[in-house]
């Protein structure tokens, strides 16, 4: 008896410590162990870049020796405004907040700590070589089981408790929350011999945490989760291998099992054949070659330059960029030079990604909470892994890292989280060649070379790829691109000859047994347009049909164009419509060109899949932000999270959408744009076992904001310009 009872023990031990393996290595952003965090200083691995790439021709860059340095953080201060809080800063405000008596309780945890920016007409005022503007921080705090906001002077030390009782939800998850709550299961007997009764050992389980949405009163008194579990046999790939129907409600606060649910035990759990996606794990005989190898090379090092840490210059554009553990991104101060004047104009005082909404559309026990918003529950930031040099970046690319905050206050460093580069892809910038007719022969053509600002998030198994590319005629285009692995459903079915036509999948049967889920992703950018100034007007320009006169010409309709100036938030809130087409334009009336226009830019939309569940469905109420495609709001600095300051559990009742309904005036005022991507995803068989990227982009473009064509007067590309690459073969 006390053989087995040691036999359990040992198991139920192994099991523990792999599933901690598991989440240190497989659950997104973990931070390192607090331990070795204590001292973030210069002799402190976690306090520098280590892996920056270095290419093969380092006197490529020789221009540009910033791109591959290796970056120690513990030395470094801030040299603008809107610069990140440094790891110095964090160490001071983590003792700041030790010595408050908030925190005298052990009790405690910071789910984040965020520079509090100045006020933007302050940091408008600035000028390089003025005095820093005073630094604080913003610091969101749990402490026994009450959340928290508070802003905190480093100069000063001071420290301010504000009011967070009107609302419903919870802060973002820390990691420490996710780690803790995948272990909470193994605690329980019950769930032990639920996983054995399935057919799993204790050491192929991986489990994921799952945010539960918000259902009911049942669920507002406690900061809930649910944990699904996979088995890891014969496969990296997870998730492909569900344990469906097995749900683990979890006490966030308490780290207790609540319920254990199981409805699927006549379901096996799929084969791990033919899942794993690594390089590695491809036989050898199975590697196809397509192309040969490609890269874009610069003898003269890249165009762009990156000033204390966070200034970007590149051609004719200026912006400050840094990294957030919410919104993954952030793009402030852009600035684009106007060609006849030499003046840097104003475009956008500050733009991320502010939420994103993920429902899946299967109504089922295991399936209907999963609605996911992975910036105000998970952290997008938080969830940003290391770009891979070569794949993800391309060569001459310069990394930034991230400067994160663990639960108890201890700064780490999330290495080469966002890329720039610049990007040539053959695409033409303006060309004209003259019809041999006219007897000119005139062929004139310039190429288009952009500036690419890239991060990818890996929220559990979905991959987002962000990115923010400058052009030199004006234009920025946003892109978001989808990739990494679906989340399955497993099913006794293995081909659709077994199935009814009166039964509902809420998918597609993509392998034996797995069931990809019908699901929607909705990206919402906070965009703070600045057209030469802060005061704008937002203009629908619809685009309607006319009918000619009888006798008036050959012609019976054509097409007009009618402006309208959104005087208040309720004129702003636009569905896009195909066959009722508008431009939308922020402009600035008190701006005119040499022949009057006002000048402006425009969004392109594109993305423009649009939510289709019930207004009154819970998921929707809390993604409500995603009723428009298009906002405008006047500026608060409280206002930038679209689906509230608290999204876990919220009911939502702090939305962007809340907002908007004071129908504020709006025209000639200082006016935030919202735009919203949509994708609706049907799975299919080419996304098993991971997904091709599938992107989608919007711009935002000038409208009159320049007098003529801005990049009228850039030179051709020539010959005897460009780099002479040998072949390492002759064909």
């Amino acid at each position: 008896m006390e053989a087995r009872s040691l036999l359990r023990f040992l198991v139920l031990f192994l099991s523990i410590a792999l599933v901690l393996i598991f989440t240190w290595v497989h659950l997104p952003s973990t931070p390192p162990n607090p331990s070795e965090l204590l001292d973030c200083t210069t002799n402190s691995p976690w306090c520098t870049s280590k892996n920056r790439f270095q290419p093969k021709k380092p006197n490529l860059l020789k221009k540009s020796p910033k791109l591959t340095r290796h970056h120690n953080h513990a030395s470094d201060k801030p040299h603008h405004p809107l610069d990140p809080l440094t790891i110095q800063e964090i160490n001071e405000l983590r003792s700041i907040l030790t010595s408050h008596a908030l925190f005298k309780s052990s009790g405690y945890a910071l789910h984040s700590i965020e520079l509090e920016e100045p006020e933007k007409p302050l940091v408008l005022k600035w000028k390089k070589g003025d005095p820093l503007l005073p630094r604080k921080a913003t610091v969101v705090a749990r402490v026994d089981g009450k959340s928290h906001v508070l802003t905190v002077h480093l100069g000063t030390r001071e420290v301010t408790v504000h009011e967070t009782s009107s609302h419903s939800g919870y802060p973002t998850m820390t990691i420490e929350d996710m780690t803790t709550a995948t272990l909470a299961p193994l605690a329980n007997a019950d769930f032990n011999r639920t996983i054995i009764q399935r057919g799993v050992d204790l050491t192929d389980l991986a489990c994921l945490p799952i945010s539960t949405g918000w259902y009911g009163e049942s669920e507002e008194t406690r900061r809930l989760i649910k944990v699904q579990c996979y088995s890891m046999k014969g496969t990296a790939n997870f998730y492909m291998r569900p344990i469906e129907g097995l749900t683990v409600l979890v006490d966030l606060d308490t780290k207790q099992v609540v319920e254990i649910s199981d409805k699927g035990k006549n379901i096996p759990i799929p084969k791990s054949a033919n899942t794993d996606y690594r390089y590695s794990a491809q036989e050898l005989h199975q590697i196809i070659n397509l192309f040969n190898p490609i890269s874009i090379e610069q003898p003269k090092g890249p165009s762009f330059t990156i000033e204390d840490e966070h200034l970007v210059k590149w051609a004719n554009w200026e912006f400050h960029l840094k990294p957030d553990a919410r919104a993954g991104v952030i793009v402030s101060r852009a600035k684009v030079r106007d060609p006849d004047t030499g003046e840097l104009r104003n475009v956008m005082y500050k733009g991320f990604t502010s939420e994103l909404f993920v429902p899946y559309m299967d109504p089922t026990d295991a399936w209907y909470f999963k609605t996911y918003m992975d910036a105000g529950e998970y952290g997008f930031g938080l969830q940003a892994m290391a770009l891979d040099p070569l794949n993800d970046c391309p060569r001459n690319a310069y990394y930034m890292d991230g400067v994160f905050v663990a639960a108890d206050g201890t700064p780490y460093v999330r290495s080469n989280m966002i890329c720039v580069f610049e990007k040539y892809a053959g695409d033409i910038g303006w060309r004209h060649s003259e019809s041999p007719i006219t007897g000119m022969e005139i062929r004139e053509a310039r190429p288009k070379v952009t500036l690419v600002v890239r991060m990818a998030a890996s929220v559990a198994n979905y991959d987002y790829i962000v990115d923010w590319e400058f052009q030199t005629d004006g234009l920025i285009r946003i892109k978001v691109g989808l990739s990494g692995i679906l989340m399955v459903k497993g099913t006794t079915y293995d081909n659709i000859n077994q199935i009814s036509n009166q039964e509902n999948l809420y998918g597609t049967l993509l392998s034996e047994n797995v069931i990809g889920v019908i699901h929607d992703h909705y990206i919402t950018f906070y965009l703070d347009m600045d057209i030469d100034g802060s005061d704008n007007s937002f203009v629908n320009v619809n685009i309607k049909k006319q009918q000619t006169s009888p006798g008036e010409s050959p012609r019976k309709s054509y097409l007009k164009a009618i402006r309208n100036v959104a005087k208040t938030e309720k004129d702003a809130q636009i569905k896009l419509k195909l066959y009722d087409p508008s431009e939308f334009h922020v402009i600035n009336p008190s701006k005119k060109t040499r022949v009057g226009n006002p000048v402006g830019y425009k969004v392109v939309p594109g993305g423009t899949a649009a939510s289709m569940l019930d207004l009154d469905d819970p998921p929707q109420k809390r993604g409500a932000f995603t009723n428009n495609q298009i906002w405008v709001t006047p500026y608060n600095q409280t206002e930038q999270w679209a689906g509230g300051l608290f999204v876990y559990q919220s009911q939502g009742e702090d939305t962007l959408a809340t907002w908007s309904e004071r129908d504020r005036p709006i025209e000639n005022k200082d006016i935030v744009l919202w735009y919203t991507l949509g994708f609706h995803h049907i799975p299919c068989q080419e996304d098993f076992p991971i997904m091709p990227t599938v992107s989608s982009s919007f711009d935002l473009k000038p409208v009159n904001f320049f007098e003529s064509n801005p990049i009228l007067r850039i030179p051709p590309n020539l010959e005897k310009d460009l780099p002479v690459c040998e072949p390492a073969d002759s064909v």
